[in-house]
Order: C-alpha cells, then sequence, then structure tokens
C-alpha cells in the first residue's frame, strides 16, 4: 500500500515544526545568555518536559517490542552523538552566536554526511556529491568569514554540533538494516535523558522564579510538538517533497532573533545560505532521481 500523499498538509506540518524550533532556539538562548542559566541545565530541563509530554505517543508505538534491538551499544552511541550536537548548539546559544548565523552553519549536516557516507558506510561520492559538499562548504565560509577581524572561534560551535548530528544521522541509516523506526525513535528519547543529566550535574543550577520555569516548560512543549509534527509531514505527504520545507528554519529563526534580541543579519548571510540550501538541495535531488532510476 502506497503512502499517501497531502501537499498541502505535509507543507503545513513542516512549517510547523520550524516555527517551534524557532520558538525553542530563542526561549533557550534568552534563558542561557540573558538569564544566565547553564546551557547543560537547560538541554537537560528541556528534553525531560519533551519526553513526559512524549509519553503517551510513546506507550502507543509499543515499547517494549520496540526495545528488543542486538545492536544496544550502538544505539547507545548513537544518541550519546545526538545529545553533543545538542549540547554544542545550546553552548553556542549561550555564548551567544547569534540564531541566524548559528542556524545557516547547521546547515551543513548533509555535507557533512555525505563524507561520512564515503568514509564510513562505503558508499561512492562521486563528482556531484564532491562538487555539492564543497560548494555547501563554501558556503559557510561566506557566513563565518573567518578572515574577518570579528570572526571568534565560539562561531564554529555549530558546525560542530551539525558534524555530531551528522554522524547520528549515519549511524540510524546503518542501524536501519536491523531495527525499525519505532526502535530508533523510542531509544533515542529514553536515552537522551540520562546523558543529558550526566552532563548537567557538573554544572547544575536550579531555575528560580516562574518565568524561567514557564520558559523552560515552554520550550520543552515546543520540542515535543515539532518531533511529532515531523512525523506528521513525513506520514502524510512525500519525503522528497516536504524536505525542502525544512530549509524555511532559517528565515523564521531569523525573525524570531530579530524580535527577541534585535539581530539583523548582514547581506553575507543570505549568499552563504543560498550556496549552502542549494548544494543540499542538489544533492536531495540527485539521490532521489538516482534511486528512482535503480528502481
Amino acid at each position: 500500500m502506497s503512502q499517501p500523499h497531502n501537499p498541502i498538509l505535509g507543507a503545513t506540518w513542516m512549517l510547523t515544526a520550524g516555527i517551534c524550533f524557532a520558538m525553542v532556539n530563542s526561549i533557550a538562548q534568552y534563558v542561557s545568555f540573558k538569564m544566565q542559566l547553564p546551557s547543560t541545565t537547560v538541554a537537560f530541563i528541556q528534553y525531560f518536559i519533551a519526553l513526559l509530554v512524549m509519553v503517551p505517543w510513546l506507550r502507543s508505538m509499543g515499547i517494549r517490542n520496540a526495545l528488543k534491538t542486538e545492536h544496544l551499544g550502538m544505539h547507545c552511541l548513537r544518541v550519546f552523538f545526538s545529545v553533543i550536537g545538542i549540547q554544542l548548539w545550546l553552548w553556542a546559544l549561550a555564548y551567544p552566536v547569534p540564531i541566524w548565523q548559528g542556524i545557516a552553519l547547521l546547515m551543513t549536516s548533509p555535507l557533512f554526511a555525505t563524507i561520512g557516507s564515503g568514509l564510513f558506510l562505503g558508499e561512492r561520492v562521486g563528482p556531484a556529491r564532491w562538487f555539492a559538499t564543497i560548494s555547501g562548504f563554501i558556503g559557510a565560509m561566506i557566513i563565518l568569514e573567518p578572515w574577518g577581524d570579528n570572526f571568534n572561534w565560539a562561531t564554529l560551535l555549530p558546525v560542530g554540533a551539525a558534524f555530531f548530528w551528522a554522524t547520528y544521522s549515519l549511524m540510524v541509516k546503518k542501524l536501519s538494516h536491523h531495527d525499525s523506526p519505532t526502535t530508533m525513535v523510542v531509544y533515542l528519547l529514553l536515552l537522551i535523558t540520562p546523558f543529558n543529566i550526566l552532563l548537567a550535574v557538573p554544572d547544575w543550577t536550579m531555575p528560580t522564579g516562574n518565568l524561567v520555569w514557564g520558559m523552560l516548560i515552554g520550550a520543552g512543549l515546543f520540542t515535543a510538538l515539532a518531533q511529532w509534527a515531523i512525523a506528521k509531514a513525513y506520514a502524510v505527504a512525500d519525503a522528497s517533497f516536504v524536505q525542502p520545507f525544512d530549509h524555511a528554519k532559517l528565515p523564521l529563526n531569523v525573525l524570531f532573533g530579530f524580535l527577541v534580541f534585535g539581530w539583523v543579519p548582514p547581506g553575507r548571510l543570505w549568499l552563504g545560505a543560498a550556496i549552502i540550501i542549494g548544494a543540499v538541495f542538489f544533492i536531495t535531488h540527485w539521490e532521489t532521481r538516482k534511486s528512482n532510476t535503480a528502481q
């Protein structure tokens, strides 16, 4: 039975996820930068609340059957990589790295995944992939501007987050040959909190005040809603159709960064981001066409 394709609904869910993530980023940056709450504390509370909200969904997926796997160590390792990506991202927001710059640099994640697929999965990285990958990193350099006087090493934190999330994606791809998507999701949600606890303990700071707690709870709720919206988007529409709507996160985060912090991105952002998005779109289109030809 083929998957139903409802483009309007799929786009709506994907844009909903983008709005939620933009709100989460602004909240996390405000709480960690303005209110001086450690980013590790923010990560633990945010994702723990998201886990509590998603417990009913987890139960409906059948947790007991989903936990059956012969690759527990691999699942632990992939979730650990995901957590490191989360911590680097929230550390960048706490520094603070402007949201517009961080989000644009996060878009390099598929480019890291392309390189990794050749190095670790044994896939052939042909000229088309290398062209797109190199073009994407040129776009990242335009945004970073490491030759400029205002360059700060902290701006590399989102690139580090992109690298670890790409590694996580590659491990998901490798494990998908053995375990179901449900198993992937269940282990991610169950293991992410213990790892966040371990990283939060050294600098743990108990949040005080209704405002801080309200913002953290809001971040957790929006995180859960974003994850659910992404799942719904892929369930009601073709992946190749909804994926480009993920790029809407850049203008959405630019908007929220302006509304909350008054940050206005320079012109080089749009040039660099256009090159990165173009490179990612090219890789996606190329792989989809190649896959359809092979069928």
